[in-house]
């Protein structure tokens, strides 16, 4: 809860620099070699990218992807402070904070964990039904290519999935596991996790075939919670900030630190699990049959024809 509050303080404002993020990253046990930056500047405007490369206490085991999925954190001057959509961006930086605590109190993961999101005080909105979205500043090519590490074994994707009348849930739910076009299973063992996080039964929210599909190929998407699957082959599962009621990812005053504590807890919980070995995302065998009787299904991951 602290490094929720924290994050929340440290970014909710007009202007936010790296070397603000990067001090309070370093109070926090990161290392300055474990941090980077990029400005990137398209036609809607700029945004700035973070990587965390967390170093495990060994090389041979497994790396978690955290990314931070979000449009902006802030849809200025249209509205003032943080938007819903701000949530990815919150969670993923909290966990990092408390992730390096952890580390440097001595309690250091197995593997690899690699954090990334970008930092973008005033995006642009665009319309959706049944209420507005944040829209990026950035292509989602571009958010793919900065925030998906070809090193991620698997990846979280976290991100605020208030915008719809399918989960109506408030506090986070998970996805099926995603992986190369495939709607898998959904993994027991990140069940388990949730359940022990929560305290109460496992939410799992709806994945169509349209939503593991890129942007831009003019077919409905719940949101870009799962574009990270559609730029690797790691399996990806999407953890959801959700609400009862559609709450528009432009909205400001929407963002639930209850809630947000529970998502990053349950990111830090996975990554203690996955690279000690403890948490599988999918089961292997069973991936290998599926494509020895149905075939690839990577062309999910393309724009098609």
């Amino acid at each position: 809860m602290r490094h929720i509050i924290d994050v929340m303080e440290l970014l909710e404002g007009a202007e936010i620099t790296a070397s603000e993020v990067k001090d309070f990253l370093l109070s926090r046990g990161i290392e300055e070699n474990e941090i980077s930056f990029e400005e990137i500047r398209e036609e809607k405007g700029s945004t700035l990218f973070v990587k965390i490369i967390l170093q495990g206490s060994t090389r041979v085991a497994p790396t978690l992807g955290i990314i931070g999925r979000l449009g902006g954190m802030g849809a200025r001057p249209q509205a003032v402070g943080f938007v819903s959509d701000a949530d990815g961006a919150i969670a993923a930086l909290a966990s990092a904070a408390k992730l390096g605590v952890m580390r440097k109190k001595g309690d250091p993961l197995a593997g690899d964990v690699i954090l990334t999101t970008h930092l973008c005080p005033d995006a642009p909105t665009i319309p959706h039904d049944p209420v507005p979205f944040m829209d990026s500043p950035v292509s989602m090519a571009t958010m793919n290519t900065y925030e998906v590490v070809e090193a991620m074994d698997a990846v979280l994707s976290i991100d605020s999935t208030k915008g719809n009348r399918v989960i109506n849930h408030k506090g986070f739910a998970i996805s099926p596991t995603i992986k190369d076009g495939y709607i898998l299973r959904v993994s027991e063992d990140l069940l388990d996790i949730m359940q022990n996080v929560t305290g109460k039964l496992p939410v799992v929210f709806p994945v169509t075939t349209q939503d593991i599909t890129p942007y831009g190929n003019e077919v409905y998407h719940l949101n870009s919670i799962l574009q990270p699957a559609t730029a690797t082959s790691a399996p990806v599962v999407g953890v959801a900030l959700t609400a009862e009621i559609p709450v528009p990812g432009c909205a400001t005053g929407a963002n639930q630190v209850t809630d947000l504590e529970a998502a990053a807890r349950f990111a830090v919980e996975t990554a203690k699990a996955f690279t000690s070995g403890r948490c599988s995302f999918f089961d292997e065998d069973e991936f290998q049959r599926l494509l020895a009787r149905y075939g690839t299904m990577e062309r999910h991951k393309s724009l098609g024809k």
